[in-house]
């Protein structure tokens, strides 16, 4: 099962301009992302999609391959879109037609904790040809992410397809919300997705439920498509502010 990874790096953050070149431990952020990306064994090549010319010659520099792409996208799934069509035209990858069950992973450029193992887990999961779509989940321990908006949440069936993803605590307990009673999964997001899958999911206009939510994985789900999700026992920690980028130098100094 062929895969590759693509991250996707926008400068132009609303919350942090310019974060995936911050530095941590002497290298840009996204150097960190990329060569955690290199190190899964079921991807056969990495490449960074970027609409930032600075970012582009960061990652050649650290001899990196990166793709440029429009500045106009709303998400990191259409830039990812892009880049495959013009890898493809490139020659790159196979293009439209060619080893369509190729499969591409879409790993945050803002995740410099993700581990290699992570992405081979996305990977795996895709085995199963009844999913379009694959991700990762992790139990939830602590209350106060079950609480927080900023946690999304995935409430999945007893074949691991998610059913919904909520920044609401779901499912809704009635008499108590605790993690001791009930087990709360926290959506991690990475997307194992088959490459004509992403083609076409790229193409679909926003939906209700996606609006509301603010969650891309809704359209999927309200245009029936699948999402099969696997659980995770590894935490990541994504860098919105400098504050995540202070936590989370901390936390790959004491790993290191």
């Amino acid at each position: 099962m062929p895969a590759i990874v693509i991250i996707p790096a926008r400068y132009g953050s609303t919350r942090f301009p310019g974060k995936p070149l911050c530095h941590l431990l002497g290298k840009p952020m996204i150097q960190h992302v990329y060569e955690k990306a290199g190190r899964a064994r079921l991807a056969s090549d990495v490449f960074v999609a970027t609409d930032s010319p600075e970012i582009f010659s960061a990652v050649e520099g650290f001899g990196g391959k990166a793709v440029m792409t429009s500045t106009d996208h709303r998400s990191g799934t259409d830039r990812i879109a892009e880049a495959v069509t013009k890898l493809a035209a490139d020659g790159k990858i196979k293009g439209h037609g060619e080893q369509d069950e190729q499969i591409i992973v879409n790993v945050q450029g803002d995740e410099p904790m993700i581990m290699p193992e992570m992405i081979d887990s996305v990977i795996r999961v895709m085995a199963d040809k009844r999913a379009a779509i694959g991700t990762l989940s992790r139990k939830i321990d602590r209350l106060e992410e079950i609480n927080d908006p900023n946690v999304v949440k995935v409430v999945f069936n007893d074949e691991f397809f998610a059913l919904y993803f909520s920044r609401s605590p779901i499912p809704y307990h009635r008499d108590e919300l605790s993690p001791a009673t009930h087990h709360y999964y926290k959506h991690i997001g990475i997307y194992a997705y088959r490459k004509d899958v992403l083609l076409h999911f790229s193409r679909l206009a926003p939906t209700v439920l996606e609006e509301i939510e603010k969650l891309e994985q809704l359209r999927a789900l309200e245009r029936g498509l699948t999402i099969k999700v696997h659980e995770t026992p590894y935490e990541t920690i994504g860098v919105d502010t400098a504050i995540d980028l202070e936590r989370v130098e901390k936390c790959l100094n004491s790993s290191s």
